[in-house]
């Protein structure tokens, strides 16, 4: 299998793609890791999208399974014909928000609090999540994520990541197991 899961930025993208790897003896990969080159601090120098999808063929692409997790609109429509499932995950947005609050806290700490040295970083990044659900936000949102998900040629399996995560991965599973079954 090779599966992409997505969804808006704290839907738990990540932790589901961690989940489904160990279950399913699989690896996982993070689109952050091939959109962003490596800094410090992180996430402040992207990489040009063909620089990104050639990464990706050098480091798991040509594998028969593999697990990726995060966004790919925009830039990774070449990935589409390559998928055997995509999961997409959705969850209210004071849930999701309130994720990634707690997300950067850990990460960042006291540096993302007022006159901190992360402090406008953090709050563009989460005045970018923010937008996704309103349709004419100009980033990422939902609505351009459907009809992405609209175009893909396999399986797209949709769940509420409300639950905790092993009892998503359990979700996940059966769903998975649901369109293997019937294909």
């Amino acid at each position: 299998m090779r599966i992409h899961i997505t969804g808006a930025s704290g839907a738990g993208c990540s932790t589901l793609a961690r989940g489904l790897a160990i279950r399913l003896a699989s690896q996982c990969f993070d689109t952050d890791d091939f959109y962003w080159h490596p800094s410090d601090p992180p996430f402040t120098r992207k990489r040009r999208p063909e620089e990104r999808l050639a990464l990706m063929k050098e480091v798991f692409l040509p594998r028969p399974d593999w697990i990726l997790a995060g966004s790919l609109l925009g830039w990774g429509d070449p990935l589409a014909p390559r998928f055997s499932h995509v999961v997409f995950l959705t969850l209210p947005p004071a849930q999701r928000l309130a994720q990634l609050r707690r997300r950067e806290r850990l990460r960042y700490g006291d540096a993302i609090l007022p006159g901190g040295p992360r402090a406008e970083a953090h709050q563009a990044f989460m005045d970018y999540a923010m937008g996704y659900d309103f349709p004419d936000f100009t980033g990422r949102t939902r609505l351009k994520h459907e009809l992405w998900l609209e175009e893909m040629p396999c399986p797209v399996i949709r769940l509420d990541a409300s639950a905790p995560p092993a009892a998503l991965v359990e979700t996940a599973i059966a769903a998975l197991d649901q369109t293997v079954g019937a294909a």
